[in-house]
């Protein structure tokens, strides 16, 4: 299935680096149309979290150049199989960041986001708390937040509104390069034409509501790249005007 696609990312208006790092990669396979779309949030002091979120997007790239193709012509090719080489790939990236670290006396991490379309079947990665949204006639959240207050939520010990203000709401319970027995969620569903997938980090998805993003991001509203790539970039403004001061990044994927 074709794809229209979009990104915009930003430093913020308080750090003087931009730690977060984005992924677009397309290909035409004997299964269709290929994709792969990545966001991660870097986290560590100076250039670390930079490092960390640069490794896992280097090691996907690769991944996508030069296992896929492979995997896709593969007589063994199904959602197990998917499954079992994505989480392959991420636990090595997660020793791989975690090394350096512990080589280096630093503590570093990153957040992981994937979106990873084969013809009509779309599979999901996730790793701390960058999310990935779809709209196909509303707006539904495909990840979960792997975050201490998550889970105080999932628990009922606090509601969704007082969630927004409380101190703990950045605390990441999975992240690569900073969790020993990291937990990698991997899950899969069907493509639709006319659909909006919405990856983005937590930088950007603080300062929106889901009324905001389902309507500035209808699919409807878009025929071309060009009008996905001004809307994202003035989402990305009218969060820095709402006092965000983390890294924000927005990547868009419409089929």
């Amino acid at each position: 299935m074709p794809f229209l696609t979009a990104y915009h990312t930003d430093k913020g208006i308080v750090k003087n680096t931009n730690q977060d790092a984005l992924l677009i990669k397309t290909a035409n396979s004997s299964k269709g149309k290929v994709g792969l779309f990545v966001v991660c949030d870097g986290m560590g002091g100076l250039s670390h979290g930079e490092l960390a979120s640069g490794t896992v997007i280097k090691g996907m790239n690769q991944w996508f150049d030069e296992k896929l193709p492979s995997i896709i012509l593969s007589d063994d090719f199904s959602e197990a199989y998917i499954n079992e080489t994505l989480q392959s790939l991420l636990q090595q990236l997660n020793e791989k960041i975690m090394g350096y670290g512990e080589d280096n006396h630093i503590r570093l991490g990153t957040t992981v986001t994937a979106l990873l379309m084969i013809d009509d079947q779309f599979y999901t990665v996730q790793v701390g708390d960058s999310r990935l949204y779809v709209i196909d006639g509303e707006l539904k959240l495909l990840t979960k937040d792997q975050t201490l207050i998550a889970k105080e939520i999932e628990r009922g010990n606090i509601t969704v509104e007082q969630a927004k203000n409380d101190p703990r709401k950045n605390v990441l319970l999975q992240c690569v390069g900073a969790t020993k027995g990291l937990e990698v969620v991997i899950d899969k569903g069907q493509i639709e034409k006319g659909e909006m997938y919405i990856l983005c980090s937590d930088g950007f998805h603080h300062r929106l509501s889901d009324e905001e993003l389902f309507s500035e991001l209808n699919p409807e509203q878009f025929t071309d790249e060009e009008q996905m790539k001004d809307r994202a970039l003035s989402l990305v403004h009218l969060v820095k005007e709402r006092q965000e001061t983390d890294n924000i990044s927005i990547l868009l994927v419409k089929t």
